[in-house]
């Protein structure tokens, strides 16, 4: 008799042990002109961890082919504005993390500020970002002619960076960093105003790799899980 009860207790306890556990739902944002599949180790390693695909939204944003042509305004923000909006939405806790990588971290930012929900972010990780700029870029306005770089880019002291500049983007911050990053660090020199281009304003804690600019994100998804917990 014992063992009958015991079977039927574990049984009624099966349900609860295979639904989803309640966190965060994550926004992981790609870089320019990258993919979503860019993010795999993460995604892979969330899901190890216990996370849902429905609980992981990757947006897919601006061209794949033309990087000069992508900035932070406009269609660029539509894709990384709703994934955001729905991953809040549907979030067991009603908040989100958000991991951005390169222009996907000052995209992620812009959205947040933008649409007033940093209330609703966690944590936010940024990789191998251009909080401050890229000195490839130029200074604005005496910057490089494209909108990679321009009003809406990533020009040192353009209008979009001053709009982010002091704003922490979630009630945690972080940034992964390298001093090897080939995009960041292009022309030699990694830091604005005596601060790493990557480093996220008020972030919480900074944790720097020598695994270049596309190896901070393959390399180090067990910390990038390790942040949003």
């Amino acid at each position: 008799m014992r063992k009958i009860i015991g079977f039927l207790l574990a049984g009624l306890w099966l349900p609860c042990a295979v639904q989803a556990a309640c966190v965060d739902n994550v926004v992981l944002v790609h870089g320019n002109a990258g993919q979503p599949s860019d993010f795999d180790n993460t995604y892979s390693t969330l899901i190890a961890r216990g996370y849902t695909a429905a609980q992981i939204f990757r947006p897919s944003w601006g061209s794949k082919t033309c990087p000069a042509c992508n900035d932070h305004s406009g269609s660029e923000e539509t894709p990384v504005e709703n994934a955001m909006i729905d991953a809040i939405a549907t979030s067991c806790t009603g908040k989100i993390d958000v991991i951005g990588h390169s222009m996907g971290v000052t995209l992620a930012a812009r959205e947040i500020h933008r649409l007033s929900l940093k209330p609703y972010v966690e944590a936010f990780v940024g990789i191998a970002g251009a909080y401050r700029g890229l000195w490839s870029c130029g200074s604005y306005p005496f910057n490089v002619m494209t909108s990679t770089c321009g009003y809406w880019g990533l020009s040192v002291g353009s209008p979009l960076l001053n709009s982010l500049a002091g704003k922490k983007p979630g009630t945690r911050a972080y940034s992964i960093k390298s001093y090897a990053d080939q995009i960041v660090c292009a022309t030699g020199i990694c830091t604005v105003g005596g601060v790493h281009s990557s480093t996220v304003p008020s972030e919480n804690a900074s944790y720097t790799y020598s695994y270049g600019h596309f190896g901070l994100l393959s390399y180090t998804a067990t910390r990038q899980a390790d942040l949003i917990r």
